[in-house]
């Protein structure tokens, strides 16, 4: 596929039901893309604003400072000690990163990308940009050969589901054998909720349990956007493989792919505080505290879902028969087939809604 045949956005389809859900006489609860709503931290707000003296074209590699607070941030919040700076670099927001990687990582026409069979559906966009081949599995055993590229995503956007250390320790076996670069997409990893996770950390695809200390192969992409409300700003970052990372540099430096030099200033300071993060956790928490048990007595069952930022649910039907009857309460969500051919009868709910719209669906659940 050229990427002059890239499908149609997928979201464009929702037009009509979103506008049915704003005829709701309270308005709509829009809980289909998970926009953050909070605001962002005066701290990172502050650091930018100071930082707007920017005469001068910012790195590619970024700042000094940046690439040492992503570092240290590794090593504080997801248990990777001793990344150094050239193992890390950021990327002007991680959907950008998802896209183009297989294009930067040389991934060639005929070439195999792997995504998880429950997929943000622009691991499959990327591989299309590449004219690669996008092949849905969750089993590495499954993996076939000619497989370049192996895309993770822990917790799962839409479902929530976490990889623990034992299977991110075999994917990574996997991709070896193949000779595959292996990426684990850890957006939302510092939302736990339930099972081991609500007291566990989420593991990184570069812990020194999941790569034995020997990082070849591996990356790990993250973005601020939602543990920081920073979806506005385009804040993310990859590490791993210090090679893969100095032959991203290089490409990205000839395209021009840079991060403005005040949101790096902002990124130092919103990396370095650990404070804001847990604040905007326990606001998704006592989101989910409420939408969640409204969704089950209302007939959805809760698959997964013991992490990240979205309630994967089903009531047995077709999901587009699911989101009619939601948008005839004025809730607006996403259908499961957005992000797979396997999930025909699931529903995705955001929990990035206000506290008042929380309630609001969830009485409307009730009714």
């Amino acid at each position: 596929m050229a990427i002059t045949e890239l499908p149609d956005y997928p979201w464009d389809r929702m037009a009509p039901y979103a506008e049915r859900a704003r005829q709701h006489p309270q308005g709509i609860v829009d809980l289909s893309v998970g926009s953050p709503v909070d605001p962002t931290p005066e701290l990172i707000r502050t650091a930018l604003a100071e930082a707007t003296d920017a005469h001068a074209y910012p790195t590619t590699a970024g700042t000094p400072a940046l690439r040492e607070a992503i570092a240290a941030w590794y090593a504080r919040r997801r248990g990777v000690p001793g990344l150094q700076p050239a193992n890390v670099l950021p990327s002007i927001g991680s959907k950008e990163l998802v896209a183009l990687l297989p294009l930067l990582a040389g991934i060639r026409p005929g070439d195999i990308v792997v995504h998880p069979r429950a997929a943000y559906p622009t691991y499959a966009v990327g591989a299309a940009i590449a004219d690669a081949t996008a092949v849905a599995s969750d089993d590495p055993a499954e993996w076939p050969e000619g497989t370049k590229l192996v895309w993770l995503n822990s917790p799962g956007n839409p479902d929530g589901r976490v990889l623990d250390t034992d299977f991110l320790h075999a994917a990574v076996a996997r991709g070896r054998e193949l000779g595959a670069l292996v990426v684990n997409d850890e957006c939302y990893a510092e939302l736990g909720w339930e099972g081991r996770w609500a007291d566990e950390p989420v593991p990184s695809i570069l812990d020194p349990r999941v790569t034995g200390g020997d990082l070849a192969g591996v990356l790990s992409v993250y973005s601020l956007s939602k543990q920081s409300n920073l979806a506005g700003y385009r804040a993310a970052f990859v590490a791993g493989d210090a090679a893969v990372i100095d032959e991203l540099l290089t490409r990205r430096k000839h395209a021009g792919l840079m991060l403005p030099a005040p949101l790096q200033a902002a990124m130092v300071v919103a990396l370095g505080d650990d404070a804001h993060v847990a604040a905007q956790k326990e606001r998704y928490r006592a989101r989910r505290e409420v939408l969640k048990p409204a969704l089950e007595r209302c007939g959805f069952t809760i698959d997964h879902s013991e992490a990240g930022l979205y309630l994967w649910a089903s009531e047995g039907v077709d999901a587009w028969q699911s989101i009619d009857r939601l948008a005839g309460l004025g809730i607006l969500a996403g259908p499961g087939e957005f992000y797979g051919e396997f999930f025909a009868d699931h529903v995705r709910f955001s929990l990035t809604a206000t506290d008042e719209r929380i309630r609001e669906a969830a009485l409307r659940l009730s009714r």
